[in-house]
């Protein structure tokens, strides 16, 4: 079993499927009055540490933080280009992995800054209004969930747990009780067809004992956690761990829970070869924190 408490290039919190519009078209190539739009990175309590740490932080593009209230919210807010954040200019930074893993290294900073002053609910990458009154407008419309989301999240932090299969580390322990081969000849085809057998079996085998462990995560936890969320297992570069990642959780859990949390996973896959467990965190409750969407800066 691994931990991490650090996040990685490969290894980040949830980020959203794509870029969230602004609530006025800020298309480079149409007409608009604005340079700047507001980006909303973290919405929170009015009057908390948050309105002192702004001034302390730097966002997108460099720029300066400030807060944003209306009410009993406040918003964590910097201005950023229109044009590279409209739409069409989020889309583009999609299609270029340094580029969008440049803007949510500084999004997720931002969060974990804030969240570690006070709760805060993290806002999807790329949240973008026409201006501050558009942001004061809009935490004037949400204010109720905003307000309970908050109120659910405090207190508590967010735990991944990955569980990873890698049938060649499997291939290479010692079999429990391995059938007695055929004595068929070096080099023969009925050797190379037993070699494939057995390969398959241990593919097989591998993946069906991450499976195994990964159903069992949920009960040795469940008495620690708050809630649960499954995500997609993660591919390509995203997937830091050794093999295929076939189980990909979050977990909101106490913050006075997390040194028990880790405790009831430690040692589960490692009696079990081919088999890795991962808990990353603590983060910002990401998983747990996807406001009401509206048609605006959604």
């Amino acid at each position: 079993m691994t931990t991490d408490s650090r996040p990685t290039g490969a290894d980040t919190p949830p980020t959203p499927d794509g870029p969230n519009s602004p609530d006025t078209p800020t298309d480079p190539g149409t007409t608009h009055p604005a340079a700047t739009v507001s980006y909303v990175y973290a919405i929170s309590r009015a009057g908390s540490e948050l309105d002192t740490k702004a001034a302390h932080l730097t966002g997108l593009e460099g720029g300066p933080l400030r807060t944003v209230t209306c009410g009993e919210l406040t918003a964590l807010v910097s201005s950023v280009p229109a044009g590279a954040y409209s739409e069409e200019g989020m889309r583009a930074r999609l299609e270029d992995l340094s580029e969008l893993e440049a803007v949510a290294r500084t999004h997720h900073a931002v969060i974990e800054a804030a969240y570690a002053t006070t709760a805060a609910l993290p806002m999807r990458l790329a949240t973008v209004y026409l201006d501050d009154a558009r942001v004061r407008s809009m935490l004037h419309e949400r204010r109720t969930d905003f307000g309970d989301l908050l109120a659910w999240l405090d207190g508590h932090i967010e735990l991944g747990v990955k569980v990873y299969a890698d049938p060649r580390e499997a291939a290479t322990a010692p079999p429990a009780a391995a059938p007695a081969p055929d004595s068929a000849p070096t080099g023969s085809g009925r050797a190379y067809l037993q070699q494939r057998r057995a390969q398959r079996r241990q593919h097989r085998d591998a993946y069906r004992a991450a499976g195994a462990v990964a159903g069992a995560v949920p009960d040795r936890v469940s008495a620690l956690a708050r809630a649960r969320v499954a995500h997609r297992p993660q591919q390509g570069e995203l997937a830091a761990g050794p093999g295929e990642n076939i189980s990909n959780e979050a977990y909101l859990v106490p913050v006075e829970r997390v040194a028990e949390f880790r405790q009831a996973l430690a040692g589960l896959a490692d009696d079990v070869p081919g088999v890795q467990v991962e808990i990353t965190g603590p983060w910002a409750p990401y998983s747990f924190a996807t406001p009401p969407t509206t048609d605006a800066g959604t």
